[in-house]
C-alpha cells in the first residue's frame, strides 16, 4: 500500500486561519455508568454509544450523537467504561441482557474481543467507531484512517527537526488497531520508510532512520498520572531527547507537564493527537507543533445516523466498503482559532 503523504497532509489541513474561548466541556461530565449520560430521549429506537475509556475527547463525540439523537428522534445511552476491556465487556454484556436496538463501540481490543462482538452482532446491529474490528461481524466502521493520521503527527515533528534526533512515542494501549496503526504511522514518517500499513515494529528495543532514533513506545493503559510518569522517566533517561510524541488525547499534555517540570518546555518538540484544551493552550504558546484531529463529533453523529438507518432496515446507510471515513484536521498556530470556535459549536450542538 503506498501513500502520496504530500498530498495526505494536505488533505488534512485547515486551510484558513481561526479564534476561540475555552469552555469545550461544559455540561459534558464524563461518566461510567451504563445509562448515566442520555443523549436523547427521542420516541424513537434506543442505541447505545460505547468509547474506550474517560476522556474529554468522547465528550465530544457524545455532542455528535446527542445531535443526531435529537435530529432523528430516537435515544441514545452515552457509555464510557473506566475499568478497561474488563469493564467495556461487562457493559455490553449489560447492554445485549437490556436489548437496545444498536450498539456503536470502540472495541479496546478489536481481535480477542471478536467472539463478543460477534455474539452482539447476532442480536443487533453493530458498529465499530474509532477504532475497528475488521475480523468481527460488524456491519461497518466510522473514523479517520489511523495511519495517515500517524503519518501527519509525524511529519510535524519530522518539518521541526530537520536534523533528526531521539523520539519517543506515549500512548494509552497497544491492543486497539487504532493505536498501531497511527503509531506506525509516525515511525515510518520519521524514519523515512515507504509507507505500509501493515507494518508492525516491535515495542522492544530502538528503531532508527533518517536522523531519527525511536528510543521507546511507552504505553500508560488510560492511567493519567502514568502517562506523566512516563514522560518524565524518558525524559530523565534520554537527557538529548529532540521530540515527544502523544499519541492519545491525554498524552501531550502530560508531556507539557512532565517538561515543564524538567524546565525544558519549548525545547522538546512535541506532536499530538485530538483537541484537549492544554493541547490547544499548547499549540497557542508554541509548546506544542500541533495535533491531528479526528473530529470526533462525526464519529457521534454518523455512528447514530447508521444506527437508526439500519433499525429501520435502511441498508443504504452503510458506507462503500463497510468505512465510512471521517475527515480529520491538522490543527496548528495558523488554524487555531478557527478551529477552536468549530469545536465550540459542535459542543454546544450536542447540548440542545
Amino acid at each position: 500500500m503506498r501513500f502520496d503523504l504530500p498530498r495526505c497532509v494536505k488533505a488534512l489541513t485547515v486551510p484558513v486561519p481561526m479564534a476561540w474561548g475555552g469552555l469545550l466541556l461544559a455540561g459534558f461530565a464524563m461518566t461510567s455508568g451504563l445509562s448515566a449520560c442520555s443523549g436523547g430521549e427521542g420516541d424513537g429506537p434506543r442505541f447505545a454509544f460505547v468509547s474506550n475509556g474517560v476522556d474529554p475527547f468522547w465528550n465530544v463525540a457524545g455532542a455528535g450523537a446527542r445531535a443526531a439523537a435529537a435530529e432523528f428522534d430516537v435515544r441514545v445511552d452515552l457509555v464510557y467504561p473506566e475499568g478497561g476491556v474488563v469493564d467495556q465487556k461487562q457493559k455490553l454484556e449489560d447492554l445485549i441482557v437490556r436489548g437496545v436496538q444498536g450498539i456503536a463501540i470502540s472495541p479496546i481490543d478489536g481481535v480477542n474481543m471478536v467472539p463478543l462482538l460477534n455474539k452482539i452482532a447476532e442480536t443487533t446491529p453493530l458498529i465499530t467507531q474509532d477504532s475497528d474490528s475488521p475480523g468481527s461481524n460488524r456491519r461497518c466502521f466510522v473514523g479517520v484512517d489511523n495511519y495517515v493520521c500517524g503519518m501527519a503527527c509525524g511529519e510535524l515533528l519530522k518539518e521541526a527537526l530537520p536534523d533528526g534526533g531521539k523520539v519517543a512515542l506515549f500512548i494509552g494501549r497497544l491492543e486497539q488497531e487504532n493505536s498501531q496503526l497511527r503509531r506506525q504511522g509516525v515511525i515510518d514518517v520519521l524514519l523515512g520508510r515507504e509507507p505500509d500499513a501493515t507494518r508492525r515494529d516491535s515495542v522492544e528495543g530502538t528503531q532508527t532512520g533518517n536522523g531519527f532514533t525511536i528510543v521507546a513506545t511507552r504505553t500508560d493503559d488510560f492511567d493519567k498520572a502514568q502517562a506523566k510518569a512516563n514522560a518524565e522517566d524518558v525524559l530523565v533517561a534520554h537527557p538529548d531527547l529532540k521530540g515527544m510524541v502523544g499519541l492519545f488525547a491525554y498524552n501531550a499534555p502530560a508531556c507539557l507537564e512532565a517538561l515543564r517540570g524538567a524546565d525544558r518546555l519549548g525545547e522538546v518538540k512535541v506532536s499530538s493527537f485530538d483537541e484537549q484544551e492544554a493541547t490547544l493552550d499548547g499549540i497557542e504558546a508554541g509548546t506544542v507543533l500541533g495535533t491531528i484531529s479526528q473530529d470526533p463529533f462525526q464519529y457521534g453523529y454518523h455512528s447514530i445516523r447508521i444506527l437508526n438507518g439500519l433499525a429501520k432496515g435502511d441498508e443504504s446507510v452503510l458506507p462503500d466498503g463497510g468505512v465510512h471515513r471521517v475527515e480529520p484536521k491538522i490543527v496548528t498556530k495558523a488554524n487555531l482559532a478557527e478551529f477552536r470556535m468549530k469545536l465550540a459549536k459542535d459542543v454546544a450542538a450536542g447540548a440542545k
